[in-house]
């Protein structure tokens, strides 16, 4: 069911279901994310076998064909939206420029249904906590709508939760560097220093780097500051979030230091760098 908004005079077309019993899926004309937090489930999605155990997801659009042939002690929540959800709203800043046609991308590949993206992406124990928390929230947040601001929160939480899905599911092996990686695309909002690194790579500082530098181009510190700044820029472009509300959410302890950085590593501001992709993205 659509949610009424208690604070503006309109529909939000979102449901969050807190006890899924995976009966009448998939949700016609919506994207569902099913979190399946105990037991497992058997069944055929789009013709192909798939079998999900805790902790596990399920991504599912409104084209696909799932059932479910056998639960065994399934509990599993969903999140639900339509596609439009996915439409940006226009801040103060930007309303006067550019229509609303501009579209959050981040995890929109986890629902294409092709080899490499079966509708059940790649999900670890170690990443599956933050996942929870993230989720819980968001389904919180559905329920509570707690100032007006509300509904950028669920955006925020669905940016985050279908990003660190999508850096999940392009993990094909676990090497040292690939620890780090989950380590850091789950954590990154945390405070995270080198030595909580190198603990998790079960390396020194002078291997780990070498190893992402030949990896991902950088060390491991500055890694972490670019994904930090990557999610921040989808934040920028697809809320409108305060820039402290931002610099909290992705990691950094002041807002001035998440500016400085910012604008140091893109060349913009943030609050130019909001409307320029605004800008950008809806052209495309």
């Amino acid at each position: 069911m659509p949610q009424v908004d208690r604070h503006k005079d309109r529909m939000v077309d979102i449901e969050f279901v807190a006890a899924e019993d995976l009966n009448c899926l998939p949700y016609p004309k919506r994207f569902t994310l099913i979190l399946l937090t105990s037991g497992s489930i058997i069944g055929v999605l789009n013709e192909r076998p798939i079998a999900i155990s805790a902790p596990g997801v399920l991504c599912l659009s409104e084209d696909d064909t799932i059932q479910i042939l056998e639960k065994h002690n399934a509990s599993a929540q969903s999140f639900s939206y339509h596609p439009d959800f996915l439409i940006t709203v226009p801040n103060s800043e930007t309303k006067d420029y550019f229509p609303q046609l501009l579209k959050i991308q981040t995890g929109l590949s986890l629902f294409q249904g092709n080899q490499t993206c079966t509708g059940v992406p790649f999900v670890t124990e170690k990443a599956f906590p933050q996942l929870f928390e993230w989720f819980f929230v968001l389904g919180t947040e559905v329920y509570a709508q707690s100032d007006a601001n509300w509904a950028c929160r669920i955006k925020k939480y669905l940016i985050q939760i279908l990003g660190l899905l999508e850096d999940l599911n392009r993990q094909s092996e676990q090497t040292p560097v690939d620890f780090v990686l989950e380590y850091i695309h789950t954590n990154y909002a945390n405070k995270i220093t080198l030595e909580d690194l190198t603990k998790c790579a079960h390396l020194n500082r002078v291997s780990l780097n070498k190893m992402f530098q030949e990896r991902c181009g950088s060390t491991a510190m500055r890694y972490l500051l670019s994904h930090r700044l990557k999610v921040a820029g989808d934040l920028l472009t697809h809320t409108g979030m305060s820039l402290n509300e931002i610099a909290r959410a992705t990691g950094f302890e002041y807002d001035t230091y998440f500016i400085k950085q910012f604008t140091a590593k893109r060349g913009l501001s943030p609050t130019v760098y909001r409307n320029i992709s605004r800008q950008f993205a809806t052209a495309q």
